[in-house]
């Protein structure tokens, strides 16, 4: 068996703790359009067309955008979904400076 550093065994812990919300984030990108990126919102996350195009607006004038959050599996699900749909997506912890 594989001993581990108590400080790195503590930072792990950290790292994967479900107490700390996760987020998932939507990069600005050279190939979708402004309005699919708005249908994938929306088909996606259920947002209004309001909500996604204030989104994807943030995405296009801000360079990237939050777009959900939760928990790290949940984060993880929809950045795959996201990159079905041909977006960039990446989830960090959400007490990480975006």
């Amino acid at each position: 068996m594989v001993k581990v550093d108590d400080k790195i065994e503590e930072a792990i812990k950290e790292i994967f703790s479900s107490e700390k919300p996760w987020i998932t984030i939507v990069w600005d990108d050279p190939v979708n359009l402004m309005t699919y990126v708005t249908y994938v919102l929306m088909e996606l996350f259920g947002y209004s067309r309001e909500k996604a195009h204030e989104l994807m607006m943030k995405v296009h004038t801000e360079g990237k955008a939050v777009v959900s959050t939760g928990s790290r599996e949940e984060m993880e699900h929809d950045v795959a979904r996201l990159h079905e749909f041909g977006l960039w997506a990446t989830l960090q912890r959400g007490d990480q400076a975006i």
